[in-house]
């Protein structure tokens, strides 16, 4: 896992407000206000954060379905910033999506073979023949039996339609998939099969992932590197095992605390971080720190200087005024020691 796969340097992603008979823009709504990430080849890259901070947003313009207002994307040594939609085409075939809802993301009035085959299909990959096979190696890849090909999606559970949409990303062989909180709308037992599979796969075929979700202990059995969103922009990355040990920001010390722990004793007396209020207005966020109105650690500074993303050793950065140095008198301090 040395080679660098994806890199996507100050990337924004604003939506247009128009009002008025004229429609004039009015506003912007900043989906993803500036964020900086790589990924490695064959790593797992966890993408968290609340619902609205932009997660999804974030995977669709890597994959360019969305526009993007400014910023750059580099896959796999190619920067496709600026790549046009049919240039773009032949790309798409290494970089796949797995959707979010399994019961929305494939097509009712197609079979099996024709959802898992609509990729070689439309990239002009193999014979009828071919493609025949193609699809029945992967069903089994996946987990399910051949004889399915010929079935409709509603003949299915949940999670087996997600394993066809995992079947469907994988059919134009691809290096590199985000996935979109994939068992989020899943049981919590099928979701643990669904997340082996994915590291099977992983293993199997030297997929890289960007894997998005809410739910932190997902996450955490899945990735190799964490970075966590709130609002439009990354508030620390870190490597799993660093970010559950010993997290940096307030926000990522709080959504840890929100994991319950299944020991009374333990839950009990653990201390609990509170987080006031609601997420502010993507439309118009907070000056300075984005967090500031509901940072429990907020100083004078965090409202009017935006903190930057500091590498602070061990592959971890984080945007916070506690960790910086020519603010507090010692770098890592921590945010409780600091209040």
């Amino acid at each position: 896992m040395t080679d660098t796969i994806l890199s996507v340097e100050d990337l924004r992603v604003h939506f247009a407000i128009d009002r008025g008979f004229l429609k004039r823009q009015t506003d912007s709504v900043k989906a993803v206000d500036g964020i900086s990430l790589f990924l490695r080849s064959g790593e797992t890259l966890g993408l968290v954060g609340e619902s609205g901070c932009g997660k999804s947003t974030t995977g669709l313009a890597i994959l360019r379905m969305v526009p993007i207002t400014s910023g750059r994307i580099v896959f796999d040594g190619r920067d496709i910033t600026e790549t046009s939609i049919k240039d773009m085409r032949p790309i798409r075939r290494r970089m796949q999506m797995v959707y979010q809802d399994p019961f929305s993301s494939l097509n009712p009035r197609m079979t099996i073979e024709q959802v898992v085959s609509e990729p070689l299909v439309v990239h002009g990959v193999g014979s009828a023949k071919e493609r025949h096979e193609r699809v029945a190696d992967l069903l089994v890849m996946v987990g399910l039996r051949e004889d399915m090909a010929e079935r409709y999606p509603h003949e299915f559970s949940g999670g087996q339609r997600q394993r066809i949409g995992i079947a469907r990303a994988l059919a134009v062989e691809p290096k590199l998939i985000i996935c979109d909180e994939p068992v989020s709308a899943l049981d919590v037992s099928i979701q643990a099969q669904v997340v082996n599979l994915f590291q099977d796969l992983q293993e199997r075929l030297g997929l890289s992932y960007i894997f998005i979700a809410h739910d932190l202990a997902v996450v955490r059995h899945i990735s190799d590197r964490i970075a966590v969103m709130y609002l439009g922009r990354i508030a620390e990355v870190a490597s799993r095992e660093a970010l559950y040990r010993d997290p940096l920001h307030p926000y990522t010390q709080a959504l840890l605390a929100a994991v319950p722990i299944p020991s009374p004793a333990t839950e009990a007396t653990r201390p609990q971080q509170i987080v006031r209020g609601e997420p502010p207005s993507v439309i118009r966020p907070p000056s300075g720190c984005r967090f500031h109105p509901r940072c429990p650690f907020a100083m004078k500074v965090c409202a009017e200087v935006e903190p930057a993303l500091r590498d602070t050793g061990d592959g971890r950065a984080v945007a916070c005024h506690l960790h910086d140095p020519a603010i507090m008198p010692k770098t890592g301090i921590p945010a409780t020691a600091a209040a």
